[in-house]
């Protein structure tokens, strides 16, 4: 059992070499806070007109479907 402790351990050590310091995840996170700020403007304008033109398309398909 201590073998195969030693064993997952040394094989997790290179591991650490992968994860970034905490320099470079702070401007990773910094730039996608401020990319997430510029895209909501234009979510919060683009959602109500593909809602309307959703509406649109789905009231002219369920019309002229419809039997009169």
């Amino acid at each position: 059992m201590l073998q195969l402790f030693f064993a997952v351990a040394f094989s997790a050590v290179p591991l650490t070499l992968y994860v970034p310091p905490i320099r470079s995840l702070n401007l990773f996170v910094e730039s996608l806070e401020q990319l997430l700020r510029r895209t909501t403007v234009y979510t919060l304008r683009i959602c109500p007109r593909l809602r309307l033109a959703y509406n649109r398309v789905f009231s002219t398909l369920f019309r002229s479907s419809s039997p009169r």
